[in-house]
């Protein structure tokens, strides 16, 4: 099949990975839009792993004050030089990371950032759920297990999806970022201010 230019930029658009990864995944999956996606998904991926040892020394405090200025977010993201941080893409990055948690207003960063106490909590209130439906006590756990999980998607930073791509996560996101800028990337802390809520740092 023969990949054209209105397919790559096509592809592009919908990435922001460079035009010849691009192509090389159109080629890959023989012109499917879909898989094309996943590729680069997959490659974001693996160029994340190899440099998620690295040491990310640097990066951006951005604040973002959502309009009504009733609500904000302080975040703190770093990469690993001070040349990626200047960065109009990282910035656009870290600022959209900020927009989310201001949509979304994750519990914590990932799932061993989970205060244990909070933890412990979610998992009695689920387990009381399960037994009050009847269900037999040889199930409730693998019930509250599962539970869980779609616990952790929903209060995990990482795991959330996007709230500009649903499509992705925030740690597909993470490793898009990672794949197209070369450097290892570490979303440090966060804070959320909502006007009357007290608040409570993310790190």
């Amino acid at each position: 099949m023969e990949i054209t230019a209105k397919m790559v930029k096509e592809l592009r658009d919908r990435t922001n990975v460079g035009m010849m990864d691009c192509k090389q995944a159109l080629v890959e999956c023989q012109g499917d839009m879909d898989k094309a996606i996943d590729f680069l998904r997959q490659k974001g991926l693996a160029t994340a792993r190899k440099r998620a040892g690295r040491e990310t020394r640097d990066g951006l405090v951005h604040a973002y004050i959502h309009p009504g200025s009733k609500l904000g977010v302080l975040i703190e993201v770093n990469c690993e030089t001070d040349f990626v941080a200047k960065t109009d893409q990282f910035q656009e990055f870290v600022h959209n990371l900020a927009m989310h948690v201001a949509a979304s207003n994750p519990l914590s960063i990932d799932r061993e950032s989970v205060p244990e106490a909070v933890l412990a909590k979610e998992k009695e209130i689920l387990k009381a759920q399960a037994l009050d439906t009847g269900k037999p006590a040889s199930i409730v756990d693998k019930i509250v297990e599962g539970r869980i999980k779609k616990f952790y998607e929903e209060a995990c930073l990482l795991e959330q999806p996007f709230v500009k791509d649903p499509d992705k996560t925030i740690q597909d996101l993470v490793n898009e970022t990672v794949a197209q800028l070369g450097e290892a990337i570490q979303i440090r802390r966060f804070v959320r201010f909502q006007v009357g809520e007290e608040i409570e740092s993310n790190s």
